[in-house]
């Protein structure tokens, strides 16, 4: 259930107490989610159940940064990312997002857990020229190498500071 949003220049703030909790299945369906993130999403509760977590999906984000989101909670750890979201107005908002896998007794993992706050300045700052640059790569090279280039611009920038993504952005 993915509604068409068309992207506006309206950005909309955190406050400072306030925290995005979404839960979703393994498949990144909704299962969950806090009225904070209802009301900075724009969706009604209804409409956030069961529709893909993308549903929030800000056409700035680079696909790379998902598909390291998705490749390091499908190993079973948490990840820590800068996240551009769009509501369903088209309004944007950034946060600064922890998603965690959950498991039952036995080790496996049944869905994921994320709690996004207010992004450092900062942090915003430093990834937005990062993500712009990325985005550019994944257009350049086009969608079936969309996502090798993009990756390889973060990985490089990576390897000269030294850091894996995690370090980058709870150190920006």
């Amino acid at each position: 259930m993915k509604y068409p949003v068309t992207p506006t220049s309206a950005q909309r703030q955190m406050r400072e107490d306030d925290f995005i909790v979404s839960k979703t299945d393994i498949k990144g369906r909704i299962t969950y989610g806090n009225r904070i993130f209802i009301e900075f999403s724009g969706y009604s509760e209804a409409e956030l159940l069961g529709a893909q977590h993308n549903i929030i999906r800000h056409p700035d984000m680079p696909r790379a940064v998902f598909k390291l989101l998705w490749d390091t909670i499908q190993a079973k750890k948490e990840c820590n990312a800068y996240v551009k979201n769009m509501a369903k107005d088209g309004s944007f908002y950034w946060v600064f997002a922890n998603v965690t896998p959950n498991f039952d007794n036995n080790g496996n993992v049944t869905g994921y857990f994320s709690v996004r706050r207010k992004p450092k300045a900062s942090g915003i700052e430093t990834v937005t020229g990062l993500y712009r640059a990325m985005l550019q790569e994944e257009q350049r090279a086009g969608a079936r190498d969309a996502i090798a280039a993009s990756t390889r611009i973060l990985t490089d920038l990576l390897a000269a500071k030294g850091l894996s993504y995690d370090e980058l952005v709870l150190a920006i």
